[in-house]
């Protein structure tokens, strides 16, 4: 397990790039965790035990400022929190070898998805009410088996329903903590605590980090952070493979 001050860093650039850009902590952090060596349900689970801070801090100011839509949340829950439990758990039990192969393919997926999205900013396909659930439940999974995702799979995918943008961000994000609280505890069923310890470390680099991503996104376009990110995403995954 690297040393607690490399969680730190770790935990300041991916929050550093998450409060410009409104995501990519989770896929940034436990990209760097496997890249570190670490076991890909211990980064995944170290990932969302750290999660829970930020998405607490950012669901709240979301309700705040009234962009929630109480109705998308319910539809969202407990298909996000049913999704995430059965990935979280699916990692847990299987041998590290063998899935580290399909989490790497699953980032590299993702990290092309960014790069797509960093061109074409908005969903191409409607996605329809009875869908939401679905997406939910589809997001929850492959952001417990990816330790990421839930914001560029369920927030891109819902973007494209026609509803306020602000209103979609703010109801997933705070549907994010149900999700990642969920997930977070099955880890730690089925994990233990000991090997979590570096959470820490990543709460104390976002928390450092966290007022910087202001004057970030305020100097670097948008666009070439998501290429930056898809890059960075995609290039560890594929030296992981190979």
């Amino acid at each position: 397990m690297p040393d607690i001050f490399v969680f730190i860093a770790i935990g300041f650039f991916a929050q550093l790039v998450d409060g410009a850009l409104g995501m990519a902590f989770g896929l940034l952090s436990t990209t760097s965790m496997l890249a570190f060596g670490v076991p890909p349900a211990t980064a995944s689970a170290i990932t969302h035990i750290a999660e829970i801070f930020t998405t607490a801090a950012s669901g709240a100011s979301h309700v705040y400022h009234r962009n929630v839509d109480w109705r998308l949340v319910r539809r969202l829950a407990l298909a996000g929190m049913t999704g995430g439990a059965i990935g979280a758990y699916l990692l847990s039990n299987v041998d590290g070898k063998v899935i580290a192969p399909v989490v790497s393919l699953y980032l590299i997926g993702l990290g092309c998805f960014i790069l797509f999205k960093a061109f074409r900013p908005l969903w191409p396909a409607e996605i329809r009410g009875p869908l939401v659930p679905g997406v939910g439940l589809g997001g929850g999974i492959l952001d417990a088996a990816g330790g990421g995702g839930w914001g560029p799979i369920v927030t891109g995918s819902l973007i494209g329903r026609g509803l306020q943008p602000r209103k979609v961000i703010g109801s997933t994000n705070l549907t994010e903590f149900l999700v990642t609280a969920t997930i977070s505890a099955v880890f730690i069923l089925n994990l233990g605590w000991s090997d979590l310890d570096a959470a820490l470390g990543l709460v104390i680099g976002g928390v450092l980090a966290a007022p910087l991503g202001g004057f970030l996104v305020s100097r670097v376009p948008t666009r070439a952070l998501m290429i930056a990110v898809g890059v960075i995403i995609i290039a560890t995954s594929l030296l992981r493979l190979f």
